[in-house]
């Protein structure tokens, strides 16, 4: 990659971070303003909207079209464990995340990844788990607005002033589309500098649709984890993590398995689902404790780390 190549991908890369922590702060006021008009928990408001990925959706059905397994199932498995590992370990460590999640809710985010393996029961992932998924989908959601009711996330001495501004409906409705629109706009310029950093390196198809793409696409991630928390929002940004989890491994899967059924590779089977089930269960246990600190977001980024090179290392 000549010298000028790579000066633009950190350009994009740089500017892609500043739309989105912009974006994140509007997409917060937008978040909080629709839970206080609805009364409903920020949590739950969170964990809906924030984890629709119109760009990992996109990304995952093209390369499923084109017959790119790794790619397709990558933006799910490898998604995931970016999520449960590097947003939720990579913010505990700039930001410690307080937050006290119903049971319901964790027992959700664990068993979740679980039924993921649904859809890799056969060489092809059959349509009708695809179904299966996305029924599971509609009932989780539903199971998480229903345990927020009346569940006290935090100390109410906890929330910034910020998040307790009261904003009519339409402009709360109105700061959470701009909010992801813009998100969705920087999180493309970040995976754009992100990709172009790492396309003339010569990796395996299994790391690169595992673990760089998810990571490229994903980069913003970590921005939507650490602002909230920043401001006092401990629960949109657990909501963020969960919700978004949830989304990949059941909607985006669900989706995936039946509008194009991909070819589910060895390694899929034998080590980024089995990876994905534990990486959310410790993440799982982490959270159950109320308090996400920098120890145990060391131990999450150290546990991607290692699937990093287990991926690089495998073929």
């Amino acid at each position: 990659m000549s010298a000028s190549s790579t000066l633009l991908a950190l350009v994009l890369f740089a500017a892609g971070v500043a739309v989105v922590v912009w974006a994140t702060e509007r997409l917060l006021e937008g978040l909080v303003g629709i839970a206080m008009v609805l009364r409903v928990a920020p949590f739950a408001v969170s964990a809906v909207l924030s984890g629709m990925e119109a760009e990992n959706v996109a990304v995952g059905l093209a390369a499923g079209s084109r017959g790119a397994a790794e790619v397709a199932l990558g933006t799910v498995f490898g998604g995931g464990i970016f999520m449960a590992c590097v947003a939720l370990g990579l913010g505990a460590m700039i930001v410690p995340l307080r937050v006290r999640l119903p049971r319901r809710v964790l027992v959700l985010f664990a068993a979740a990844p679980v039924l993921a393996g649904l859809p890799l029961i056969a060489g092809t992932t059959p349509r009708w788990t695809g179904a299966v998924l996305l029924l599971a989908f509609a009932v989780t959601l539903v199971e998480v607005l229903r345990a927020s009711r009346r569940h006290t996330f935090m100390e109410s001495g906890e929330v910034a002033e910020a998040g307790e501004k009261r904003r009519p409906l339409w402009l709360a409705a109105l700061l959470t589309l701009l909010g992801i629109g813009a998100i969705t706009g920087g999180g493309e310029l970040v995976a754009s500098g992100a990709t172009r950093l790492i396309t003339d390196v010569g990796l395996g198809a299994g790391l690169v649709g595992m673990v760089l793409t998810p990571a490229a696409i994903e980069a913003e991630e970590v921005i939507r984890q650490v602002v909230p928390a920043r401001r006092g929002r401990h629960d949109v940004s657990a909501g963020n993590v969960v919700g978004t989890l949830l989304w990949f491994v059941l909607f985006n899967l669900g989706l995936l398995a039946l509008a194009t059924p991909v070819r589910v590779p060895r390694l899929t089977r034998e080590l980024d689902y089995p990876f994905l089930v534990g990486a959310s269960w410790l993440a799982t246990a982490v959270l159950a404790r109320g308090r996400v600190g920098r120890t145990a977001g060391a131990v999450l980024v150290a546990l991607a780390v290692a699937y990093a090179i287990l991926r690089g290392l495998l073929r």
